[in-house]
């Protein structure tokens, strides 16, 4: 995360906090020969690239503000406005790619759709992200100020071979955790609480793939973040894991079931999820949920275009549904959309 902070310091941090703090003097070279010894003395940040093989010379900017790069409270700052901003513009862009291009929109006839639904999971999406950035901020602090095992160069990592391994490591080191948290989450004394929210969406779309209670979000993320304080990890990988945990979230959720894979835990799977609550608490793999007794495999109907929105099939999730609700949830709250819909006529 630190190359990511260098990027924003560079194209807009520098100037905003040199306009919010302004030190009392400019730049590094001569005014700061000027400035009294006790405030000079305070200030020893000296540039170090986040990275051998990226960076970006700071430019004046860099030492205008009372708040160097370095200060604790300016990176924890920084850092919250980064995982919020870029949180939100990646969901905004991936789950509105996925609606336009990817998503089924018969599924919006689904008995179990809800009043407004695309509206609901966006207003929650965009209240849970800010407040899932708080918890995970200080995470990325320690991060940047070097209490992980994140490493720059293959000659400060394990080797040129850890840097293939450390992707299929991760990805099995936190779906083995994140099964567990997920599953802990449905606990009767948590799920009301914490994880309800999230199953609203009965028949979700791809809005909803960030529509959580802010810690639900974050204790499902913690995995992620963990990783590279237990295991090295390289730099740059772990943005692009970013990116594409982000960017999975989404495709879990966007309604077109292609993987039909007893390993996977693709969008059909996690449907399944959404409709009958305790199954598939997986997040890439199936694995967990086989060996923990909670695996449920996609009705086939899901896999054939004509059936899976048809009368038959909306019949039976809705029967089964109805009967888990009432087990989990008690009465049902949610505020369906009125009147008949009919689902397209079985061929």
């Amino acid at each position: 995360m630190d190359i990511v902070l260098e990027v924003a310091d560079t194209f807009l941090f520098d100037r905003a906090y040199a306009a919010l703090l302004p030190a009392p003097y400019h730049g590094p070279g001569a005014a700061a020969a000027t400035a009294n010894a006790t405030f000079s003395s305070m200030r020893e940040w000296e540039f170090n690239p986040a990275s051998d093989y990226l960076s970006f010379a700071p430019g004046d900017h860099a030492w205008m503000s009372q708040w160097d790069r370095d200060n604790v409270w300016r990176q924890f700052v920084s850092l919250y406005l980064i995982t919020w901003i870029f949180g939100l513009v990646v969901y905004y862009v991936c789950a509105t790619l996925s609606y336009i291009f990817v998503f089924d929109k018969t599924a919006v006839n689904h008995p179990k759709y809800l009043k407004d639904q695309i509206r609901q999971e966006i207003s929650q999406a965009s209240w849970a992200l800010p407040g899932m950035a708080v918890f995970t901020a200080p995470i990325f602090l320690a991060e940047v100020r070097g209490y992980s095992r994140m490493y720059d160069t293959t000659a400060q990592g394990p080797g040129l071979w850890y840097n293939f391994v450390q992707f299929p490591l991760f990805i099995a080191f936190t779906d083995f955790l994140i099964y567990w948290i997920h599953r802990g989450l449905h606990h009767p004394r948590v799920y009301r609480t914490l994880h309800k929210p999230h199953h609203k969406w009965i028949m979700p779309t791809p809005y909803a793939s960030h529509a959580f209670h802010p810690l639900d979000g974050f204790l499902q993320s913690v995995p992620y973040h963990f990783f590279p304080f237990v295991l090295p990890l390289q730099k740059f990988a772990y943005v692009v894991l970013f990116v594409f945990i982000n960017v999975w979230t989404v495709l879990i959720h966007d309604g077109e079931y292609v993987a039909d894979n007893p390993v996977i835990n693709g969008a059909a799977c996690h449907t399944m999820h959404h409709l009958y609550f305790n199954y598939n608490y997986g997040q890439f793999t199936t694995l967990w949920d086989k060996l923990g007794g909670s695996y449920r495999r996609p009705n086939e109907e899901l896999f054939r275009r004509e059936d899976k929105m048809g009368k038959e099939e909306w019949e039976r999730q809705v029967r089964e549904t109805e009967k888990i609700v009432k087990e989990v949830e008690g009465e049902d709250d949610r505020t369906y959309l009125p009147g008949e819909r009919e689902p397209k006529k079985t061929q």
